[in-house]
């Protein structure tokens, strides 16, 4: 027994055990599929410290760092002073901007000092 539908849909849809005269026997291909065939594509970058040995990019050595890690440890000191948890938080941000970049021990110092300013300007400042 076949719907109504299931009919209408057999007399558009040609199935692999039809013949010449569009008469159609009972099959179950009623559906077109396809498979898409590719390699797989790996979704991991390389790090700076690797992007550095093809020697390809600038910017690209063992300095690519230093410039974002002193401004992040410039914003860090300023905040002890000036607004420390808007200064504070950028200096955090960029510390880790410039840890990632390769300037391990300049964006430590600026998490740190961002991280001090924002606690003591939370907990001590409102005091005085």
């Amino acid at each position: 027994m076949e719907d109504k539908k299931d009919t209408k849909v057999a007399g558009y849809l040609p199935s692999p055990k039809s013949n010449q005269n569009g008469t159609n026997n009972s099959s179950e291909y009623r559906e077109e599929t396809a498979a898409e065939i590719a390699a797989p594509v790996p979704i991991t970058r390389p790090n700076f410290q690797e992007k550095s040995k093809d020697g390809s990019g600038a910017g690209t050595g063992t300095n690519a760092g230093t410039g974002m890690g002193w401004a992040a440890l410039a914003l860090s000191i300023l905040s002890l002073f000036v607004m420390p948890i808007l200064f504070g938080a950028a200096g955090i941000v960029l510390g880790f901007v410039a840890r990632r970049r390769g300037a391990d021990s300049l964006g430590a110092w600026a998490i740190g000092i961002g991280a001090i300013s924002i606690i003591v300007g939370i907990f001590i400042l409102p005091f005085f």
